[in-house]
């Protein structure tokens, strides 16, 4: 996150590109206390931010709802391929 001056508006000091790096970590409750302050502040000024967000939650409602044994063996094997070449990918 950018250096929080102290005479920042709250919300401020956090760019849209940050929140969304955060976001899965602010939905998990794992971010520090200044942090989710910072982001949450930026929510109440930025609408863009906020849809993010709303949506992300509701993704995450929507997915932790499939039971893994449900899922073919073929789709497990595509899933688990997809995750690990995201995440040797340069991002």
């Amino acid at each position: 996150m950018s250096d929080m001056g102290n005479d920042a508006e709250p919300g401020m000091t956090i760019e849209c590109r940050q929140l969304v790096e955060l976001v899965t970590d602010y939905l998990e409750g794992v971010l520090d206390a200044p942090t989710r302050a910072e982001l949450e502040a930026h929510l109440q000024l930025c609408d863009a931010c906020a849809e993010y967000v709303r949506q992300m939650q509701i993704t995450m409602q929507m997915v932790g709802t499939v039971p893994l044994e449900s899922l073919s063996d073929e789709t497990r094997t595509e899933l688990l391929t997809a995750f690990r070449d995201f995440r040797g990918a340069d991002c």
